[in-house]
């Protein structure tokens, strides 16, 4: 991303962290003094919201323009590999919030979505997006004062969010990516046998491909390797087990599929940034 104000300087940055935990998302908030310029081909899906009084912006996506005025809260969507850029020569406050493109994927296969493609936007409002996006700035800014839970549980909104109301499914299916009927029967057979090993060539043959072209197909359609797929489901297992209590740390890590309670606790901090006993 480049961005500058009216003297050629960057803006002031009231917030730039990132969460000590795999969220997937990022969260910044900039202020421009006079004047701002902002341009960007970005890795990251970016959500832009504007946070001043009512102003004029010209804007640029993809090609197209658009000048318009904005009031506070009015979003543009800008989906990764695509060309955008704003100005405006009036102070601005913006806040940007970046998803990795394997989050929403993430997000889109959990939701029976698995070809959604974020939508380019240009402006507009989405009043429940912004007040997540509000709450990810105090948080960042404030240095996490509520801890990674809040953190995650809000992002995970955010992201399911924007699957819903701001991407879109072609219409035909996409060449090189599994289809849902082949994910789904790779879901299940994961759940069948969490307790077990779980090769990638058995869930290859599930899919009717080579070992080697399944990991690449699945990793463009869900947005991570085959054995994180696997981690992330015996995650999800464990975590509803830790919730409802009825078992302990060492018999969940058995039953779904970790090698001991160790491991298991190492996954949820490098996930969720928290001990186990701290889940909620």
């Amino acid at each position: 991303m480049r961005w500058a104000q009216k003297d050629g300087n960057p803006p002031q940055m009231l917030c730039a962290e990132h969460p000590p935990v795999e969220s997937g998302v990022a969260v910044l908030q900039a202020r421009f003094e006079s004047a701002a310029h902002f341009s960007a081909t970005s890795g990251q899906h970016l959500i832009f919201f504007q946070m001043s009084p009512r102003l004029r912006m010209q804007c640029r996506m993809a090609g197209r323009t658009l000048r318009h005025e904005v009031d506070a809260g009015s979003l543009a969507i800008c989906p990764a590999g695509v060309d955008c850029s704003a100005e405006t020569d009036c102070s601005i406050d913006v806040l940007v919030i970046a998803i990795a493109p394997e989050k929403l994927a993430l997000a889109a296969a959990e939701d029976s979505a698995l070809d959604a493609r974020l939508n380019e936007r240009m402006s507009g409002y989405d009043g429940e997006l912004f007040g997540t996006a509000r709450l990810l700035a105090s948080e960042s800014a404030n240095g996490y004062p509520n801890g990674p839970g809040l953190w995650n549980e809000a992002t995970g909104r955010l992201v399911n969010h924007v699957v819903s109301g701001h991407s879109s499914i072609p219409d035909a299916p996409v060449r090189g990516r599994l289809s849902r009927q082949v994910l789904q029967g790779i879901r299940d057979h994961i759940f069948d046998h969490l307790a077990e090993p779980i090769e990638v060539g058995d869930l290859a043959a599930l899919a009717g491909r080579s070992a080697f072209h399944f990991s690449r197909v699945f990793a463009r359609s869900v947005g991570m390797t085959p054995h994180r797929y696997v981690v992330h489901l015996r995650l999800q297992a464990a975590l509803r087990l830790i919730r409802d209590g009825q078992m302990s740390m060492a018999e969940i890590a058995a039953d779904t599929g970790f090698s001991d309670q160790s491991h298991l606790s190492r996954w949820i901090r490098r996930v969720h940034g928290v001990a186990p006993s701290e889940l909620t």
